[in-house]
């Protein structure tokens, strides 16, 4: 049996495509960014390393285009920003993550459960 920490590492990774473009889609963002918003939202720990084989993906399929941008001190920072087709993926994601959690919660909602002491 899995326990709670393994648990939400499970079902964060299956949610991950989704925080992740709303992140991007809510302000460009570079890596270390994004990771930083998902934390600040709660989705701790998101490994940085975690997200770019995701970013890499959403570039192969359009959701996200890229520019590079200076940094203080440091090589230039490659940034993401949602693409239209990315707005509307995300829309979609949306919708059944809602329909998702709405069959979860109307599940969990019929079970009772006693915790023996």
């Amino acid at each position: 049996m899995l326990d709670g920490s393994q648990r939400r590492s499970q079902l964060l990774r299956g949610v991950l495509d989704l925080c992740l473009l709303a992140v991007i889609a809510e302000k460009p963002a570079y890596g270390y960014e994004m990771t930083k918003r998902l934390v600040e939202r709660g989705l701790a720990p998101v490994a940085e390393g975690s997200i770019y084989p995701i970013l890499g993906r959403f570039e192969t399929s359009d959701l996200v285009e890229t520019y590079h941008e200076a940094s203080n001190g440091g090589p230039p920072r490659k940034y993401y920003r949602a693409s239209d087709r990315g707005k509307q993926a995300l829309e979609e994601w949306k919708a059944e993550w809602a329909a998702t959690s709405k069959a979860v919660d109307d599940v969990l909602a019929h079970t009772k459960t006693e915790v023996q002491r």
